[in-house]
């Protein structure tokens, strides 16, 4: 996410600082760097033109020029606009005051309406809502049937209606009725899409909204699109009033300009981020987080927070309990590779850890994903003995592991090389990683970390 951007804007503030001091002429050439460097990554020029605006009015003002470290004002000037023209704080969801709170997702088609309903839903049975996902997109039955398989597999309830009905109207409605009469809090309602805004499409929607009267409208758009994103979005608004967006694919190679613009284009929040494929690969949308991403500065908070939701405090005690006793076997360390499985893809945590400092050598980090489900699949290879013992483990018992994992004998060689160096490692770690002591562990940590996979993973 915002990869492009940000390395150049770091760039910019690298060169800023190997002046010997600041003046309006070398503050003026980092300003146009900046304006080239939002405009490569999608912003929208208007977005562009009114952010620039502001930060060369605070960053030409004498206070700048003559501090002690005017440097850091500029940082601290280019953050504070970031976040400003992001949206200042993370904008939650409505809810009405008599439930059921009914929340329409709208978009084109192929933009992700129908995985972010089922993420929104799972999203929201975690902040302990009991939601009830409905598809109106009669015209495209995949999208119904998509909707339900996502349904099923995330052991969402889900509203068919009548066999054979095939009215919008009715659906909504009738989800509706039916959440009132089973408890349910929050009605989603997966819209119908095309491929391009017409007027049948915003018409059906409108009779939608009149009908139901929707707590929010939320508009799904594809980071990939760039400036399409940002153009469907200010039409829809135009027509239907949306409250918030939707962002998805912002793992992919998105240059982060239509998060930088929808906001102020159609001057609605961006809530939500879709930043994988997996169920839980769905965030509220942190401006001040963003921000501080997009400079360098990573977003340590986020990771704590994802820490503490995914990773089992049982089972960390217990693993610290065995780190200090010297009990640390092969199948503690395949749990504790699952766990950190949960926390999502290992480049996505490497894009919370700042760009500075201890963790500068994190920066530039290739991660093989595959390498976790190999190291996985060894060691399910391995007895239980072996698993207790590994120091039995030899020449023909590696031959069997590795013809049995489908991997090689260099591969369990260097998996119980560097299983020892993970067992030292963590031992002196006591597992604050994973633990309530991660926040102060992390930053004397991490900048020297090299995750026990087998090949070597980061090169």
């Amino acid at each position: 996410m915002f990869d492009n951007l940000s390395d150049k804007l770091q760039r910019v503030i690298k060169n800023l600082r190997g002046e010997g001091k600041l003046t309006a002429e070398n503050m003026e050439a980092a300003l146009r760097e900046i304006r080239v460097a939002l405009l490569e990554a999608d912003v929208h020029f208007r977005v562009v033109k009114q952010l620039m605006e502001s930060i060369k009015e605070k960053a030409l003002g004498q206070e700048v020029l003559t501090s002690l470290s005017p440097t850091q004002q500029v940082v601290k000037i280019v953050y504070d606009e970031l976040v400003r023209t992001l949206g200042t704080h993370a904008s939650r969801l409505r809810m009405a005051n008599e439930p059921p709170s009914v929340i329409f997702i709208v978009g084109l088609q192929g933009s992700g309406k129908t995985t972010s309903t089922g993420k929104l839903a799972r999203y929201l049975s975690r902040e302990k809502h009991n939601p009830l996902v409905v598809s109106v997109d009669v015209y495209r039955p995949a999208a119904r049937h998509q909707l339900a398989v996502l349904a099923r597999d995330l052991k969402l309830p889900i509203y068919a209606g009548p066999e054979g009905e095939n009215r919008p109207l009715e659906l909504a409605r009738g989800a509706r009725r039916e959440a009132m009469q089973t408890g349910k809090d929050v009605v989603l309602v997966d819209t119908a899409g095309r491929l391009h805004i017409d007027d049948d499409l915003m018409v059906e929607l409108q009779q939608l909204k009149e009908s139901l009267n929707p707590t929010e409208i939320l508009f799904v758009a594809d980071a990939m699109t760039g400036q399409d994103a940002i153009r469907s979005a200010e039409e829809f608004h135009k027509r239907l009033g949306i409250t918030g967006v939707v962002l998805t694919k912002m793992d992919g190679d998105a240059r982060g300009g239509a998060a930088l613009s929808i906001r102020q284009v159609t001057g609605q929040p961006l809530k939500f981020v879709g930043v994988g494929e997996k169920p839980d690969a769905f965030e509220l949308f942190y401006p001040d987080r963003v921000a501080s991403r997009i400079l360098g500065m990573g977003d340590v908070i986020s990771l704590v927070e994802k820490v503490s939701q995914e990773i089992d405090q049982k089972k960390t005690e217990e693993m610290q309990r065995k780190l200090l006793e010297d009990d640390f076997s092969l199948d503690d360390f395949r749990d504790q590779l699952k766990q950190l499985s949960k926390l999502g893809s290992l480049e996505s945590l490497l894009g919370m850890m700042p760009k500075v400092g201890p963790f500068k050598e994190l920066q530039n980090a290739k991660v093989d994903e595959k390498e976790l489900t190999r190291v996985v699949a060894i060691i399910d290879s391995m007895t239980p003995h072996e698993r207790r013992n590994h120091m039995i483990i030899n020449g023909s018992r590696r031959r069997r592991i590795a013809k049995g994992s489908g991997t090689t004998v260099q591969d369990v060689n260097n998996l119980l090389k560097q299983y020892a160096q993970a067992r030292k490692m963590m031992k002196s770690f006591s597992g604050s990683l994973m633990g309530g002591k991660m926040g102060t562990m992390l930053g004397k940590r991490l900048g020297k970390l090299k995750l026990p996979f087998p090949g070597n993973p980061f090169s």
